[in-house]
C-alpha cells in the first residue's frame, strides 16, 4: 500500500525533519528555542484546522462514531494545550550557576561573624535510622558559619530524639500531625529563630557547600526561597526494573534539569519541597506559617509568596542526594500525592486562578498535565481496540495519505521540538512507557481528586526497607497483559475477511501500525511491573581513583580507589602484585578509620573488597566522604543516544535475573 502514496504526502514531514536539522545547527540558543516554539505553533495549528474541518464528521458516521470521535478529539486539544504551555515556558532558559560562582566568592571573603545563621530542619515521619543518619549527619557537615541542625520528627520515636541528642542535634516534636508535612514545619518555625530556613525531607543528604553555593541569591531581596535541584543516588523503579541504569536517566531529570530552569526564567520556578531555603521574613509576611491548604505545601507557598512579590529562585547543581523511590509501590505513593495536591492548589484562593497573578503564571502553574498525560496516554492505548472490536472509529475519514500529511509530522514535530529544547534530556519512547506505567494508577486518583479535591491523607513516600517491600505491581502488569492480549486478538480477528469487524478496510493498516507501536510500550510496561530486586546492598560512589592503601601485615600496598560504598570498595593496584592478595586486608581510605575488609572479588586488574566489623566512627566517615562530599553514583547513566535501542533490546533480550542483596 505505501508504493500507492504519492511523493507529496511525504513532503510535510520532510519539511519538519529539514526544520529540525536547521534549527539544532544554530548556536544561538535563545534564537533556536524561539524558533523551535513558533514552528511547533505553526504545525499544531496546521493540524488542528485539518482536524476541526475534516475528521469530525462524514460519510457512514454514526451516533457512537460522533461521541467518540469527539471525545478523543477533546482530549487530544488537551494534550496539545499543554504541549504548547510546556514548549512556551521552554522559550527561555536560566542558569544560575555563573551568578553562583559570585556569591560564594563573596560570602567566603566575608567577615564569617557577618554571615546569617541557618536553621536547617529535617522533616521526619516514619523513615529507620538507615535513611535518616545520612541527612543528619551531612547536614551537621555543612560548611557554614552558623547552622542549627533541627530533627522535626512527626513520628515521636524515643529512640530518634537519643540519637539526636548523641549527635548533638536538637530534636523537635509535636502532640498530633495536623497539616501533615506544613504543619510539621510550621511548629519548628514557631520554635526557631535563624532569619533563613533550609528544608531538607528525611532522606536528602546535603552536601558540604550547599548553603556557600545557595544564600548569595538573597542578596536580591525579592526572593523568597532559594530552590536546589532533587537528585538521587540510586535507581528508580524504571532504572532498576529495566536494568538500564547506565543508559536511561532517571524520571525527574526531565523537570529538574531543564524544565525548573526554563520555569525559573519566567520566574515561576517552584519550591520542591526539600532542598530549598526559605527566608523567614518572607514567611512571616505570609503569618510567619507555610500554607497548609493543599498536600503540596511547597508549591502552594511559592504561589502565596509570588502574590507579596517574592520569587523562587532555581539553582541547578546537585547539592543535595536523596533515594528515589525504592519500589513500584513508593513510586505511585509520591505520584499520587503530587497529582492530588496540584490539582487542591487549583480549587483554592491561592492557587492559579486565584487574584494576584500575572496571566502567564496562571498558565504555568495549572496542573492540567496530570490529567492530560494520563488521558491521552489512556485513549491512546485503548482507541485501537475500540475500534478493532465495535468498528467505532476515533477519527472520521482518515486516510493513509492524511496520516502522512499531518498526523505524523505533527507526531514527529512535538518530540523533536521537546528533543531540542530539552538539549536531548527528553527522549520520547522512555516517555510514552513511564506515561503508559504510570496512567493505571494515576487515572483513577487524578480523576477522583478533581470530583473530590480534599480529605485526601498526607501518605509519605516509603524509604529504606519499607520502601523496597513492594517492587512488582500486578495491577498495573494484568492491565498491561489484557491490553496487549487484547491488542493482538484485534489484529487477528480483522486479518481475514470471515472475521473481520471492521468495514473500513482503508483504515486497518493505520490501525495496525497504532496497535503494533502499542504492543512495543506495552511489553515494557510489563518488563517495569514485573519488578527486579536490588543487586547491591548499598549504593556504590565514583571515587575517581583517589589514593588509598591495603595493609597486609606489615606490607603496604598502594592502590587507587575507583568506587566506594558503606558495605565495600573496589580498588586497582598502582602496581602489579607480586603475590597474591589474602582472603582478608586492611583498607586505609582518607579521612576514614582503617577499614577491616574481605576479599570478594577480581575484575578489571582490580579487587573487590565487602567491609566487616565497620565501627560507628568509621561509618559516619564513609557517610561523610560519600554524601558530603561531590561524588556521582557510580552507576549513573553515561551516554543518551543508545536510550531507545537499549530500551527495545528489553523485549527481545531480557536482564539477567538479579538477586536480592
Amino acid at each position: 500500500m505505501i508504493h500507492d502514496v504519492p511523493a507529496a504526502a511525504f513532503l510535510p514531514l520532510a519539511a519538519v525533519l529539514g526544520a529540525y536539522l536547521l534549527v539544532s545547527e544554530l548556536r544561538h540558543d535563545r534564537l533556536a528555542r524561539v524558533l523551535t516554539v513558533l514552528g511547533l505553533l505553526l504545525i499544531v495549528l496546521r493540524y488542528l484546522a485539518w482536524r476541526m474541518t475534516a475528521t469530525l464528521d462524514g460519510p457512514g458516521i454514526g451516533p457512537a462514531d460522533r461521541v467518540f470521535i469527539l471525545t478523543f478529539f477533546a482530549v487530544e486539544l488537551l494534550g496539545l494545550f499543554d504541549g504548547l504551555v510546556l514548549a512556551l515556558m521552554m522559550s527561555r532558559r536560566r542558569d544560575n550557576s555563573p551568578e553562583a560562582d559570585r556569591h560564594e566568592a563573596r560570602l567566603r571573603a566575608a567577615d564569617p561573624r557577618t554571615l546569617p545563621a541557618v536553621d536547617v530542619l529535617i522533616a521526619t515521619y516514619n523513615e529507620p535510622l538507615e535513611v535518616l543518619e545520612r541527612t543528619i549527619l551531612c547536614a551537621r557537615a555543612l560548611d557554614w558559619p552558623d547552622v542549627r541542625v533541627w530533627v522535626c520528627d512527626d513520628g515521636r520515636r524515643a529512640w530518634l530524639a537519643r540519637y539526636c541528642a548523641e549527635k548533638g542535634v536538637g530534636y523537635l516534636t509535636r502532640p498530633d500531625n495536623r497539616g501533615a508535612k506544613a504543619g510539621n514545619i510550621n511548629a519548628a518555625l514557631a520554635r526557631t529563630s535563624a532569619p533563613f530556613v533550609l528544608v531538607l525531607d528525611a532522606d536528602f543528604a546535603p552536601r558540604r557547600n550547599m548553603l556557600y553555593r545557595m544564600m548569595g541569591f538573597f542578596e536580591d531581596p525579592r526572593v523568597g526561597i532559594v530552590q536546589a535541584p532533587h537528585a538521587f543516588y540510586n535507581p528508580d523503579p524504571m532504572q532498576q526494573n529495566l536494568a538500564l541504569h547506565r543508559v536511561l536517566p532517571d524520571d525527574q531529570r526531565l523537570f529538574f534539569d531543564e524544565i525548573m530552569p526554563c520555569r525559573d526564567a519566567w520566574d515561576a520556578a517552584f519550591c520542591c519541597g526539600s532542598n530549598g531555603i526559605l527566608r523567614r521574613s518572607a514567611i512571616a509576611e505570609i503569618g510567619g506559617r507555610l500554607p497548609e491548604g493543599s498536600i503540596t505545601e511547597d508549591m502552594l507557598t511559592t504561589l502565596v509568596l509570588l502574590r507579596r512579590g517574592h520569587v523562587t529562585r532555581y539553582l541547578n547543581e546537585k547539592l543535595a542526594l536523596g533515594l528515589a523511590p525504592e519500589s513500584t509501590a513508593a513510586f505511585f505513593v509520591q505520584r499520587a500525592r503530587w497529582a492530588r495536591g496540584a490539582i487542591q492548589i487549583l480549587f483554592l484562593r491561592h492557587g492559579p486562578l486565584g487574584p494576584g497573578l500575572s496571566f502567564l503564571h496562571r498558565l504555568f502553574f495549572l496542573p492540567t498535565h496530570w490529567i492530560s498525560g494520563s488521558l491521552v496516554q489512556a485513549f491512546a492505548l485503548l482507541a485501537p481496540l475500540v475500534f478493532m472490536f465495535t468498528g467505532i472509529v476515533p477519527i472520521a475519514n482518515l486516510t493513509l495519505v492524511e496520516v502522512l500529511q499531518y498526523q505524523i509530522p505533527t507526531v514527529v514535530a512535538l518530540f523533536a521540538a521537546f528533543v531540542r529544547l530539552s538539549q536531548g534530556a527528553y527522549q520520547p519512547l522512555p516517555a510514552v512507557v513511564l506515561s503508559a506505567f504510570s496512567c493505571v494508577r494515576l487515572l483513577p486518583a487524578v480523576l477522583w481528586t478533581f470530583v473530590r479535591p480534599f480529605g485526601h491523607p498526607f501518605r509519605v513516600t516509603p524509604k529504606g526497607r519499607d520502601g523496597r517491600a513492594a517492587n512488582r505491581d500486578d495491577l498495573v502488569l494484568t492491565i498491561a497483559a489484557t491490553i496487549l492480549l487484547a491488542t493482538i486478538v484485534g489484529l487477528l480477528i480483522n486479518a481475514t475477511v470471515e472475521t473481520q469487524v471492521v468495514d473500513r478496510n482503508a483504515l486497518i493498516p493505520i490501525v495496525s501500525g497504532w496497535a503494533v507501536y502499542n504492543a512495543v510500550v506495552l511489553v515494557l510496561v510489563g518488563v517495569m511491573a514485573t519488578g527486579r530486586p536490588p543487586q547491591r546492598a548499598e549504593e556504590r560512589f565514583d571515587m575517581g581513583g583517589e589514593a588509598a592503601q591495603l595493609r597486609v601485615g606489615d606490607r603496604t600496598i598502594p592502590v587507587s580507589l575507583v568506587d566506594l560504598s558503606l558495605g565495600g570498595a573496589f580498588v586497582r593496584p598502582d602496581q602489579p602484585l607480586q603475590t597474591d592478595l589474602p582472603a582478608r586486608v586492611t583498607v586505609a581510605l582518607r579521612n576514614v578509620p582503617p577499614l577491616q575488609a574481605r576479599l570478594v572479588g577480581q575484575r578489571n586488574g582490580g579487587f573487590a573488597f565487602a567491609f566487616t566489623d565497620v565501627s560507628d566512627a568509621a561509618r559516619e566517615a564513609l557517610i561523610l566522604r560519600l554524601l558530603s562530599e561531590h561524588h556521582r553514583p557510580a552507576l549513573g547513566p553515561e551516554r543518551r543516544r543508545r536510550i531507545a535501542a537499549e530500551l527495545l533490546a528489553r523485549i527481545f533480550l531480557p536482564p539477567a535475573p538479579a538477586k536480592a542483596a
